[in-house]
């Protein structure tokens, strides 16, 4: 059996095809029907910083253009559009079929001191105790039609423990504050670049959820088309994704077929690491019209 932690390291450590051009595999991760989100922006920002020896990434605006095709490779083109004395600014485009699934711009920053505030992590339950993504999605594999509990039930390569989680199948209205603890154990002894493209992958778990909470809808009941349209990342601190990590989420808003996202990202000992805004689709689905 492939681990999926390994099959995610590979899947970050794209290849360099020319200068400022790599390739990275769609197929793996999160998803087997598309490419995920977060898998799209994390081989962009890897294709960034191969560029960038010297500065960690400080923020990170994405545009999901297009679908991605998990059978084909993706293409990552960087654009040098700066090297200043301070800053680093890269824009990266990834390609499949020969048009754009995603734009990203990504800013690096050389190391200062300063001030520093920041506000609390929300007192939560710990993650001892609570059921894990795996065994939720076990205790409900029988609800799942035959021909899709394989995928239900395969292996993910981030450990996920949801604070208060929305039933799968009988979604119920709830508050629109979403919170979960997540890992990768395997993340242990990897540079601040992979952790940098680890979270910014898991940034895209769960978050467009927060939107549909209020509303008690969920994916696996369908009525529902979803897609991630923009997403944006702040890093602020050191990470070290092999532990556990607070993602307090919530949605101010929800309308006109898009929901706002917001996510703040921190260590178990209350260090704000990272804070992350998204905007995605979320309209009624309509059967198609019979010509």
């Amino acid at each position: 059996m492939v681990d999926p932690a390994k099959e995610l390291l590979d899947l970050l450590n794209i290849e360099t095809l020319e200068v400022d051009l790599f390739r990275g595999t769609g197929l793996g991760g999160e998803t087997t029907k598309r490419i995920f989100g977060g898998h799209v922006i994390a081989q962009a920002l890897m294709a960034a910083y191969r560029t960038v020896p010297d500065r960690l990434c400080h923020s990170l605006h994405a545009y999901f253009i297009r679908p991605g095709d998990p059978s084909i490779p993706v293409i990552y083109s960087v654009d040098r559009a700066r090297d200043g004395g301070s800053f680093t600014t890269r824009r990266v485009v990834a390609i499949q079929h020969g048009k754009q699934i995603l734009n990203l711009s990504a800013s690096f920053h050389s190391d200062e001191d300063g001030w520093h505030h920041q506000h609390s992590a929300p007192k939560v339950a710990g993650p001892e105790g609570l059921a894990s993504r795996a065994e939720r999605r076990a205790a409900q594999a029988d609800t799942v039609d035959d021909h899709l509990r394989a995928d239900f039930l395969r292996p993910r390569p981030i450990e996920v423990r949801e604070v208060k989680p929305q039933d799968l199948f009988d979604p119920k209205p709830l508050d629109d504050v979403n919170q979960m603890w997540f890992r990768m154990p395997a993340a242990q002894g990897q540079g601040a670049p992979m952790q940098h493209c680890l979270l910014a992958y898991a940034s895209d778990m769960n978050l467009l959820g927060s939107a549909l909470r209020p509303h008690g809808i969920s994916w696996f009941r369908g009525g529902v088309v979803t897609a991630s349209l923009d997403h944006a990342m702040w890093f602020h601190g050191p990470i070290q994704f092999e532990n556990w990590h607070l993602y307090a989420m919530d949605s101010p808003f929800t309308g006109h077929g898009r929901g706002f996202n917001r996510g703040t990202i921190y260590a178990e000992d209350g260090s704000l690491v990272a804070s992350v805004a998204q905007d995605g689709l979320v309209r009624r689905y309509r059967k198609p019209e019979a010509r």
